[in-house]
């Protein structure tokens, strides 16, 4: 068959995945070396609720532009709600309604905001103190001044006061303050106290909502801090330590001690809460491209996607990398392997075991089931039942040693749940197999072959820098497959197959008449 058909495809697919990744890097600037990013996140706030078959309002506090943060982009995505943003009390929400839902519902708030630097800080309005009553009555008031005077004389400014307040209401010891929380022991409810003293000696001061931004792709929770207004500012103290100043990544979603997230017609109301750190680069690129980028193009892409889903590609995408090195172990190497993309799925399971514990379980796993498997041989069962019967002794096995690892306190043995159970199975059933027909020297060896390609595929896919070419080009898996179709008509001979044949290369020697 001629090689041209599979040359041109082979061609055209390397140019289009080539002209994509050049596209996005010349002309969008997306970078191609991970770590070159600035402080720009995007946030995603998926909320879901019950309605109960009637009418619904859901209310949500959202980022405001303050004076460390600025709001580049958002989006409310609501199919059929009707979307308001209302402004109260220096707070942000979006209310969502609707005349009539019933079952689970899922709203999304997604936004891009940017830090500003100090000077661009500097330029942003203060806003005033906001005036509260302390509430304190008649022996809770008398423990108040007690608990008030004690920290104003171990303190010489605020800095030094709002520390000695949160270390009396951090102190389970302290009665008088164990009076004032009344049982409830919460964060939240200690920052209450605390401004409430401090409105008791006429310093205005308040709790904020916030998250901190990091460079985790994961959900990140809301945490409460203590705010306190100094002359012309509002100053933020760590309500655990006392120390001042907020971390430069924390965004402040809304000041008071309302919850997050209202819902009025509905229960089991949850916010879950994603961040994602971006390439500035890439970005300002899109955004400063906008009036001649194609929508469609950029529809497209994985960015569009939501932000628990490109986690899940971002894994995904190395998997053909894996199954490009196992090509090249078995068809220009000449390793053997049990199957074609077991030692592939085995290396996404390495991702969580670590290297050296996840070979030590896989080990521990295929021996011990090749040993039972041996042992239901003398049973003479059918290959199905046979292989059901494998399975649960893998689960059985699995589940031994994340119990027995667990009580010495290794947690690594905990992440073999993750290992891949039918795979396993499989492979117990196919080295059983090969040592009863070729004998046990080959099936070790294609068990050692395994094992190296899934820790030479490991270290390929858990590369930092190759995963990130490939989650922001996904379109080089146009080029790979491209490489994968080439690869597909080699038929020479393999690297370990040379010393095997290395007799056919030597030159013959003529042969001499034998003598008389």
């Amino acid at each position: 068959m001629s090689k041209a058909p599979l040359l041109w495809l082979a061609g055209i697919l390397a140019f289009i995945g080539a002209a994509f990744f050049c596209y996005k890097w010349i002309y969008m600037g997306y970078p191609v070396i991970p770590g070159t990013t600035a402080d720009l996140w995007q946030i995603e706030v998926k909320v879901n609720f019950d309605a109960r078959d009637r009418g619904i309002k859901a209310s949500l506090f959202v980022p405001n532009n303050s004076s460390n943060f600025a709001i580049l982009d958002e989006n409310f995505v609501s199919r059929g709600y009707g979307l308001t943003t209302q402004r109260e009390n220096g707070n942000r929400r979006a209310v969502w309604s609707i005349r009539t839902a019933s079952g689970s519902q899922t709203l999304y708030y997604r936004a891009t905001v940017e830090r500003f630097t100090a000077s661009e800080a500097e330029n942003v309005l203060r806003e005033p103190p906001e005036t509260r009553d302390h509430g304190f009555e008649g022996a809770e008031f008398e423990v108040a001044k007690d608990i008030l005077q004690s920290a104003q004389q171990k303190s010489a400014d605020l800095d030094t006061l709002v520390a000695q307040l949160v270390r009396l209401a951090n102190n389970p010891d302290d009665e008088n303050m164990s009076l004032l929380l009344d049982g409830n022991e919460s964060l939240e409810a200690r920052i209450n106290i605390i401004t409430r003293l401090l409105a008791l000696s006429y310093v205005p001061a308040r709790v904020i909502h916030g998250i901190e931004l990091t460079d985790q792709r994961r959900q990140t929770d809301i945490s409460p801090w203590l705010q306190v207004f100094e002359k012309d500012r509002w100053r933020a103290f760590d309500p655990q330590t006392g120390q001042a100043g907020l971390p430069d990544n924390f965004l402040v979603f809304w000041q008071g001690r309302q919850p997050l997230i209202e819902v009025n017609g509905g229960d089991n109301a949850k916010a879950d809460i994603t961040t994602l750190k971006l390439e500035r680069e890439a970005v300002e690129a899109a955004t400063a491209r906008t009036g001649f980028m194609s929508p469609v193009l950029q529809g497209m892409s994985l960015q569009s996607l939501p932000l628990s889903t490109q986690q899940v590609y971002e894994i995904l995408l190395m998997v053909p990398l894996g199954a490009f090195l196992l090509v090249i172990m078995r068809n220009f190497i000449g390793l053997k392997t049990f199957g074609t993309f077991m030692p592939v799925l085995i290396a996404l399971s390495f991702r969580e075991t670590q290297l050296i514990w996840g070979i030590i379980l896989f080990t521990v796993v295929v021996g011990s089931g090749l040993m039972m498997r041996f042992a239901l041989e003398r049973l003479k069962l059918l290959m199905v039942p046979r292989l059901a019967a494998v399975l649960t002794i893998v689960i059985l096995l699995m589940m031994a040693i994340s119990i027995l690892t667990n009580h010495f306190g290794i947690e690594s043995g905990l992440s073999i749940a993750l290992f891949p159970m039918v795979i396993i199975t499989m492979t117990i059933e196919r080295m059983s197999i090969v040592w009863d027909e070729r004998g046990a020297g080959e099936a070790i060896n294609q068990a050692l072959g395994s094992l190296v390609s899934a820790a030479l595929a490991f270290m390929l896919m858990s590369n930092s820098y190759l995963e990130h070419l490939f989650t922001v080009f996904p379109e080089l898996l146009l080029v790979l497959l491209a490489l994968l179709l080439l690869m597909g008509r080699y038929t020479g001979y393999r690297l370990l197959e040379l010393r095997r044949f290395k007799v056919l290369a030597e030159p013959t020697r003529p042969s001499t008449p034998d003598s008389v």
